[in-house]
């Protein structure tokens, strides 16, 4: 279980977070929405740990983030990041063996081969693996890096697994939004991975997560099933956007469509 207790983050005399409470099972994945500046991308780095909490407290499995260490910890938890800067001219399989570290710290062993193939091919990346990462679409890069993710938590561990997505499909064609999303609905699945992803559309979040979980200026404006957030007053209160309520036709699933008048 991943809680966020009454917590905030500051940086200098800037207040990024506040008041945030939020709990995450493994088997659920939750969607973080909200517009441009919400604190999205703050709020999941205070859940991997990379931030800490000015106030209040994150745990994991029962346990504050900060008495973990940190091979413990990302041998359970992994963290894509919206950008991910590469300096050198390692090849795709070489960046997705990087999340295997934690679990040898050394040379890269068979099994280590074994798991970054299959993470590349269930991300569609399999014919990257030998080009220079840098050499590739924005797109591609970002199936590489969800491939490296995927590969740092891909064997069962002693606890619960968490998976944290920053705006995992941002770079990403329709066909590959869908899929992406698709395989963290089936790690959720599994029934000991907690998926947490920030998606800036709302009607892909709609059909794929278990809840989502609405941020505006630092602060929680509702968390709920998805037919309780999707709605007008919701979406026009979190995005002062005037919209109108649909549902897809394959599935009923909720969907918001925007009014052409602003």
């Amino acid at each position: 279980m991943l809680e966020v207790i009454n917590t905030g983050l500051n940086i200098g005399s800037k207040t990024l977070l506040s008041d945030i409470n939020l709990m995450i099972a493994p088997g659920e994945l939750v969607a973080i929405c909200g517009p441009n500046g919400a604190g999205k991308s703050s709020l999941i780095r205070l859940l991997s740990g990379e931030l800490k909490p000015s106030v209040g407290e994150v745990l994991w499995d029962s346990k504050p983030l900060s008495e973990w260490s940190l091979l413990k910890l990302a041998r359970q938890r992994a963290l894509m990041q919206q950008h991910a800067e590469v300096g050198f001219s390692y090849t795709a399989l070489e960046i997705i063996l990087l999340g295997r570290h934690p679990h040898h710290q050394g040379t890269s062993r068979p099994q280590d081969y074994q798991i970054a193939t299959a993470a590349m091919e269930e991300v569609d990346a399999s014919h990257l693996a030998d080009q220079v990462y840098t050499t590739l679409s924005g797109g591609e890069q970002a199936r590489v890096q969800m491939a490296r993710v995927l590969a740092q938590i891909w064997e069962a561990a002693a606890g619960p697994r968490l998976l944290l997505l920053d705006e995992p499909t941002a770079a990403l064609d329709p066909r590959q939004q869908h899929r992406i999303l698709d395989i963290a609905r089936k790690w959720a699945n599994k029934g000991d991975v907690a998926v947490v992803a920030i998606v800036h559309d709302l009607n892909l979040a709609a059909q794929y997560a278990d809840r989502i979980a609405l941020l505006r200026d630092g602060r929680l404006q509702a968390v709920g099933e998805v037919e309780t957030i999707m709605t007008p007053a919701m979406v026009e209160a979190c995005f002062d956007l005037p919209c109108v309520l649909l549902n897809h036709p394959d599935g009923g699933t909720p969907m918001i469509a925007a009014r052409r008048q602003l």
